[in-house]
């Protein structure tokens, strides 16, 4: 006969367990509106799978079929499909949403704040294939070798009179300075990564603020760099920061790289400023339109010492596989009620 205590434990222990159990089942269906812009076949699914119970998928969703696919979710996941007001509203169960990025553009915060829906945002996952997709580009641009590529290409080694081609520029990235525009965990590792290149890494300030300790006024690190990365979010602050007259400040044989936002760069001002020699050249991996139309001011054939990459600085299996299982986390987390991420 089994002491009363060991069965009273055992009964805690069970209802406990039920208990949890049945808060865990409670939150279905989740609904991962855009799965195919972070797997594409390629990544483990499970921890993923089984952090609900019941799942549905969805490749891609335009924003009107938004609504009806979320209708009876308790748990939305979403990378880029919006969902505002009127989606929430036709989900009168929903509790979750996680954006499958570090951008909360795509949820109407204030919309989830009056519908009481928690929202998460995914961090940090993507730091070492940015890192390397920054350094990749900084390289080319400062070497020319995507250009001298199209050269050779185009016939121009075979008609040469000499047995190389060296008249664009190549240049040593030792000594460098590379000024860094948002100093939090990708600005600090793409800082890392340049300085064991031997460069000098110059931290800019928010504009118009005066310095912290390590950090130096924003136009002082604009006007000495030989390199600038940007790494801040968008905002009404960042907006437009870098247009034709903060591009005018800059050396003439500087490069600029953006594998932030879009916006953050005025793209028309970039193109003139290239065609103008106001900059050296720059590499953009994000534009104000994704995917661009076709006549994309930066997709132009003529535009000088320009690489544009199509938004996949991000995406390598290891990032993308960390995102999957980190909205799996975030999901358990939420379901113990200790919210991770959490924007609102």
């Amino acid at each position: 006969m089994r002491p009363f205590f060991v069965g009273a434990v055992e009964s805690c222990l069970h209802f406990s367990y039920r208990s949890i159990t049945e808060q865990i089942m409670s939150l279905e269906p989740g609904v991962f509106l855009d799965i195919g812009s972070v797997d594409q076949g390629d990544l483990d699914r499970v921890r993923l799978e089984t952090a609900i119970s019941a799942w549905q998928w969805h490749d891609r969703t335009s924003r009107d079929q938004a609504a009806a696919r979320i209708k009876d979710a308790q748990v939305v996941v979403s990378n880029k499909c919006f969902v505002g007001d009127a989606e929430m509203s036709s989900a009168p169960e929903l509790k979750l949403i996680v954006i499958a990025a570090t951008g909360t553009n795509v949820v109407d915060l204030e919309a989830a704040r009056r519908n009481r829906v928690t929202v998460c945002n995914s961090v940090d996952y993507g730091t070492a294939s940015v890192t390397q997709h920054v350094i990749t580009l900084m390289l080319n641009l400062l070497t020319s070798q995507p250009f001298y590529r199209d050269r050779v290409m185009a016939g121009d080694w075979s008609r040469a009179e000499q047995f190389c081609l060296m008249d664009m520029p190549i240049r040593e990235v030792a000594g460098l300075n590379l000024g860094v525009i948002g100093y939090g965990v990708l600005g600090k590792s793409v800082a890392r990564m340049a300085k064991a290149l031997g460069m000098n890494v110059l931290v800019a300030e928010r504009r118009g603020r005066k310095p912290r300790p390590d950090h130096l006024a924003f136009e002082d690190v604009v006007a000495h760099a030989d390199v600038l990365t940007i790494h801040c979010p968008l905002t009404d602050e960042t907006r437009g920061l870098f247009d034709r007259a903060m591009m005018q400040r800059m050396k003439r044989n500087a490069v600029l790289i953006n594998t932030a936002r879009g916006g953050i760069v005025v793209e028309e001002d970039l193109v003139s400023c290239l065609h103008d020699g106001i900059i050296a050249g720059a590499a953009v991996d994000v534009l104000t339109v994704e995917p661009p139309p076709e006549d994309h001011v930066l997709l132009a054939k003529d535009i000088p010492n320009l690489i544009v990459t199509p938004h996949n600085a991000w995406a390598s299996k290891s990032a993308r596989q960390a995102l999957l299982d980190q909205i799996a986390a975030t999901i358990r987390a939420f379901e113990r009620g200790q919210p991770v991420n959490r924007v609102i």
